[in-house]
């Protein structure tokens, strides 16, 4: 199963060798991407919009990825968040899970387990 996936990240270098590495390692099918909590909160929200998984990091040129969060908490069933940032801290972990993350992963040791993450839910 081709999984759908959005992009929430404002780096443009780190979206695109991430998108290249699942586009090679696993089967996402890049649907979008957003730079700003309005932008990422829109487009996921929209009914009209199709995506199984969604990759939010959490510092964005404007706003939060937790805002982008919060908004996909009555997601369809089956559709996944997870969040991907350098603040994978115990205290960000927590907030995440509260508002409803199905994963986190630290940027900088943790791609390996977004892989696994994305193979299991193709």
């Amino acid at each position: 199963m081709t999984l759908k996936t959005f992009f929430v990240e404002d780096n443009a270098t780190i979206r695109e060798n991430l998108i290249e590495t699942l586009l090679e390692l696993s089967d996402v099918e890049p649907v979008g991407y957003a730079e700003t909590e309005a932008e990422g909160t829109a487009w996921l929200t929209d009914p009209h919009n199709d995506w199984d998984l969604a990759i939010v990091d959490l510092f964005l040129r404007q706003g939060s990825g937790l805002g982008v969060v919060a908004a996909c908490q009555k997601r369809k069933p089956g559709q996944r968040v997870i969040v991907l940032s350098n603040y994978a801290t115990l205290d960000v972990r927590q907030r995440c899970t509260e508002l409803g993350v199905d994963a986190i992963f630290d940027k900088s040791n943790e791609i390996e387990s977004l892989l696994d993450f994305c193979m299991e839910m193709g």
